[in-house]
């Protein structure tokens, strides 16, 4: 590698992250995932669009030198790989363990409807789509896989900017991409050990079946328990270096991928089960949670997705039949099984349609496993854009499609369902779990038949699943009360703040207790989402925490939240 070359590669990186960057914080601006900007970022600077007004230009940024072009490659392939560890950082298998009915059923017949309808349909396929005619059953397979493949990150973001993802609709439809995508990544390093531009090889299927799953058993048993040991000993022993948490995670990520690698799989999943092995230890803070990800999604994803655009022309492959083919199909079957997994279980009608709308986005996973595809030979550069495009459209629909559903609802006053009398204005605990019980023996009677203790339990139950801190020193615990009959809401302040473990380390001064009947599973959602949108303003959580006396503070809390409405859920 020569000076030259280095300064080459320097501008490149600076020119894709800083407009990849910019371009995807405009569209996250507007509600839409940044992944949609970073791609097109590589279509302005590839053959797509400068390539044709300024091929001189094209070509001087980005040579087609092999030095040039595998040093780029492999900051690329980073972002993918911490990628996926990110991805399973995000997944809670206990609290998808503990709720295994409706997201189980969810997350499994969402992957296989999808898997076997997009299988199915790409076999049909025109040969002139493949390859070849003799990798059809290896075509239709990775294609199939492609299709069934959720998009965790972006549903997870669209849930934060709604301020669903700490409600129960987001804890269930979250739980249900965590049994997808093991499945589907388990799924995958199958279909990638055994779909080659050969031909399918049935010992290949044994071997990548048999490594997956007891690779997979082991990790998410005793792998789990030695990362969560290791963590803790980490962070016991070096308590000043919180850096080095962040060390061994990277760490297991490089050693889980290589072992899959080694043993036929692909590295991809190493580096995932890796993220959910490290995720699931209550030794690793949401702080540093949160660094992970900012890292790998403010560097390394840019890099990746702004540099897909290099090297294909999108418009010179753009088939219109083959784009409406992979969306409709990826959109619809995905739709459709996480339709059909809600029915039978305790969600009302609208929430089985919010969950169904936030199974349909294509994205990050999908693309990269087309581009392996792409790479091996099995899939042609056309349905690559096709599976590209899908991704920009699903992910670009999903935001407003999921706000459409729950905005579709007749309006309530969310005032309405706060009891005033049981107001902890000075909460005297110190920790969330004392806070919790001092809010909910404040109601006394307000909620007649429904004993306190049972109250206690199931909010302490819904904490301990997925702890309720927002942010902004703000905590929203909630559960579904036996027996209660309408929603009760609580409102606690704590001058000196309480450790809510919230994903910005900032200490709740703010509590809002959130009870509601067992029957209606879709008020809890919606008073959450007034909540969030009342509160969202700097100022509106100032004056409530400032508040002096009782009037004060029932006025900060009609101000901000007087125009916040709710749906009333009607029945299932």
């Amino acid at each position: 590698m020569s000076e030259h070359q280095l300064g080459v590669f320097l501008l490149q990186v600076f020119l894709l992250l800083a407009l990849a960057r910019g371009v995807g914080e405009v569209l996250r601006r507007f509600g839409h995932p940044p992944l949609v900007g970073e791609i097109l970022v590589g279509l302005l600077l590839g053959p797509t669009i400068l390539g044709r007004v300024w091929p001189a230009l094209q070509v001087g940024l980005f040579p087609p030198d092999p030095v040039q072009r595998s040093m780029l490659a492999t900051v690329s392939w980073f972002g993918v790989l911490f990628l996926l560890l990110e991805t399973g950082l995000e997944i809670d298998v206990s609290a998808a363990w503990r709720q295994r009915g409706p997201s189980l059923r969810i997350g499994i017949t969402a992957l296989l409807v999808a898997l076997f309808v997009g299988t199915g349909l790409s076999y049909l396929l025109p040969v002139r789509y493949m390859p070849g005619p003799e990798v059809r059953l290896p075509f239709a397979l990775f294609l199939g896989t492609t299709i069934a493949i959720g998009a965790m990150v972006i549903i997870a973001r669209v849930l934060h900017d709604l301020d669903l993802v700490k409600s129960d609709l987001g804890l269930v439809t979250l739980c249900g991409y965590a049994v997808n995508d093991i499945l589907a990544w388990v799924i995958l390093s199958v279909v990638l050990g055994l779909a080659t531009p050969a031909g399918v090889d049935a010992w290949a299927v044994i071997r990548s079946l048999l490594f997956s799953v007891v690779f997979t058993a082991f990790c998410l048993t005793w792998g789990l328990r030695l990362v969560h040991g290791s963590i803790g000993l980490v962070t016991r022993r070096l308590p000043e270096q919180p850096g080095a948490v962040l060390t061994l995670v990277s760490c297991l990520g490089l050693a889980s991928g290589a072992l899959t690698q080694r043993l036929g799989l692909t590295a991809l999943f190493g580096f995932f089960l890796a993220g959910i092995m490290a995720g699931q230890s209550r030794a690793l803070s949401e702080r540093t949670r949160t660094v992970i990800s900012e890292m790998v999604h403010s560097v390394f994803v840019p890099l990746y997705f702004a540099g897909i655009g290099l090297h294909y022309d999108f418009l010179a492959e753009f088939d219109w039949f083959i784009v409406s083919f992979v969306t409709l199909v990826a959109i619809g079957a995905k739709f459709g099984g996480a339709w059909l997994g809600g029915r039978g279980t305790d969600l009302t009608r609208d929430d089985r349609l919010s969950i169904a709308i936030a199974y349909t986005p294509s994205g990050v996973t999908g693309i990269v496993v087309a581009d392996l595809a792409l790479s091996a030979g099995i899939l042609t550069t056309q349905v690559f854009v096709a599976i590209v495009v899908s991704a920009i459209v699903s992910s670009l629909v999903v935001a407003p499609w999921l706000s459409w559903s729950i905005r579709r609802r007749a309006a309530v006053n969310i005032l309405s369902f706060f009891d005033r009398s049981a107001t902890v204005p000075n909460l005297a605990s110190r920790t969330k779990w004392d806070a919790l019980v001092e809010l909910c023996q404040g109601l006394g009677s307000a909620i007649d038949g429904v004993d306190m203790d049972v109250c206690v339990e199931a909010v302490r139950a819904r904490e301990e699943i997925v702890g309720t801190g927002t942010g902004h020193g703000v905590a929203v615990p909630h559960a579904r009360i036996p027996g209660l009959t309408k929603p009760v809401l609580v409102f606690g302040r704590s001058r000196s703040g309480i450790d809510w473990d919230a994903p910005d380390g900032v200490p709740v001064q703010l509590v809002f207790l959130i009870l509601t009947p067992k029957e209606n599973t879709g008020v809890q959602l919606q008073i959450l989402a007034g909540l969030a949108g009342g509160l969202h303003p700097a100022p509106a959580r100032e004056r409530l925490i400032t508040a002096e006396t009782d009037r004060e503070v029932w006025e900060a809390l009609g101000e901000a939240l007087r125009a916040q409405h709710i749906t009333q859920v009607t029945g299932a």
